[in-house]
């Protein structure tokens, strides 16, 4: 157990990092290739304004081609499908060049289930993992039938957090030599330049002794998965000590509106609704695991998902990520085999393996808007039914029709006299709004129309240059 002092330095750190992340955009790549990653944070995301992204985890894991293979390690070495360790250092390195954070997915709860030979050649099986842990490194907890107890009481806060979690070894997360040994992995990932961590599967383990681990870490930045229901033992409040929490309930709720009608009320959105505090809260849509069960809207939703996605941008509340996923039919379904690059559209959306929400102009955008926008509260909130507009102080506004077709109607921006580019329509200000001296625009909206001050209807370029380099983007 901590020290009141103790706590009250690790809220403060955390607090911290709350305040450094406010208007920062994370991008889940979902099981990218650490050389696709370096090479979207130097082409895309760098270029657009998202602050981090997160990637998946990094160690050793089993064999297999399903995606939960990489929720299962078998060592804290840095090889698997994604790439080398070397890999995995240029790309952070590449990243950070970009001005992209590194966040990297840290399981660390527990280890493999079964028995054989990991994606770096170590072997495991039987709850001996050589040269990382042994039996004695983990829960032995017996039921009636004298196996490991397994997690099925959500209700006792014990069972969720010493028995095994869908038959996966659960780490005693209590001990010195555990803490150490992960909180000397996750020490290793901050000297490779990770920026932070998204802690997998965080309520499975008591705050106070993730707070161990994470002081052996050095206090990283870091997110904490906690699903919370109705009834519970565990509580994701207990773990605002540690960091920020992942809120579930904002996929939830905000998918619920635009899927069922409603959008309309969303302007008091927020801890009023029954979601945690935003300073610790990660706001998302969807995830690897929700878009595979739990999820309200997931891109295989199409307009409703993407509109959805631009308010959760563009409102107030938490520190907002962004899924970008691959096609999948199965639940179990692992990655494409091939590759992802930037090159306009030829290996992402329909027709491709991978989904890369985030390249959609309806939101790739909006990770710039959102840094214009900073610190500005919502105003000239205004409604029709499912349709709705709001400005972000005087620097940014946004329309979004949820009802299709097309929304004509005057709008007040909130923005100074001028001419704006739509960043929602594309990268080239083909869609451009005109502001007047009241601040009020003419706009048809027949998804997302956004303007923010730091993209006026300027070309950076002019017609002669823009013919010769037609392949070129404009970017904000």
């Amino acid at each position: 157990m901590f020290s009141g002092t103790i706590r009250t330095i690790l809220l403060f750190v955390a607090l911290a990092a709350a305040e450094a992340t406010e208007t920062e955009i994370i991008v889940q790549l979902f099981q990218w290739r650490w050389s696709d990653v370096a090479q979207e944070c130097e082409t895309f995301l760098g270029p657009k304004g998202f602050g981090a992204v997160q990637v998946s985890p990094a160690m050793e894991q089993i064999q297999g081609d399903a995606w939960w293979t990489s929720y299962q390690p078998v060592s804290y070495k840095l090889q698997n499908r994604l790439g080398s360790e070397s890999e995995f250092e240029s790309m952070v390195a590449t990243c950070k060049k970009a001005g992209v954070k590194v966040y990297a997915d840290a399981v660390i709860n527990h280890m493999a289930a079964g028995s054989g030979t990991g994606t770096a050649g170590s072997s495991y099986g039987g709850r001996n993992f050589p040269g990382t842990y042994g039996p004695q490194d983990f829960h032995h907890n017996q039921n009636d039938q004298g196996s490991n107890c397994a997690v099925n009481n959500y209700q006792d806060k014990w069972n969720v957090q010493h028995c095994d979690l869908v038959g996966l070894p659960d780490l005693d997360t209590s001990s010195n030599y555990v803490q150490t040994t992960i909180g000397n992995y996750l020490k290793h990932l901050s000297d490779l330049g990770v920026a932070g961590f998204r802690v997998d599967a965080s309520k499975h383990m008591d705050d106070n002794e993730l707070a161990g681990i994470l002081s052996h870490a050095g206090n990283p930045f870091n997110y904490q998965e906690v699903i919370e229901g109705a009834g519970e033992a565990v509580h994701a409040s207990s773990y605002y000590h540690n960091g920020q929490v992942t809120e579930f309930g904002v996929g939830s709720q905000i998918g619920m509106k635009f899927k069922n009608g409603g959008v309309q009320y969303l302007s008091t959105f927020g801890q009023s609704w029954g979601l945690m505090p935003s300073d610790d809260a990660i706001a998302f849509m969807d995830n690897h695991d929700s878009q595979r069960g739990s999820a309200t809207l997931t891109y295989k939703d199409g307009d409703k998902y993407f509109a959805a996605t631009a308010f959760m941008m563009a409102w107030t509340y938490g520190h907002v990520r962004v899924m970008s996923s691959y096609y999948f039919g199965s639940n179990d379904q692992g990655p494409p085999n091939s590759a992802v690059h930037y090159d306009g559209s030829a290996h992402c959306g329909p027709g491709t393996p991978w989904v890369c929400e985030h390249r959609d102009p309806q939101l790739a955008n909006l990770a710039r808007w959102r840094k214009e926008a900073a610190s500005g509260a919502p105003a000239n909130w205004h409604s029709e039914g499912e349709k709705i507009s709001f400005s972000r102080g005087s620097k940014a506004f946004i329309a979004i029709n949820n009802e299709g077709g097309t929304w004509t109607t005057n709008l007040q921006t909130g923005l100074p006299e001028g001419r704006y580019c739509d960043v929602a329509h594309d990268d080239n200000c083909d869609s451009v709004v005109v502001v007047d001296g009241n601040g009020s625009a003419q706009i048809s909206v027949n998804k997302v129309v956004a303007i923010h001050i730091g993209a006026p209807a300027t070309k950076i370029w002019n017609q002669a240059e823009n013919s010769a380099n037609s392949h070129r983007k404009y970017l904000y």
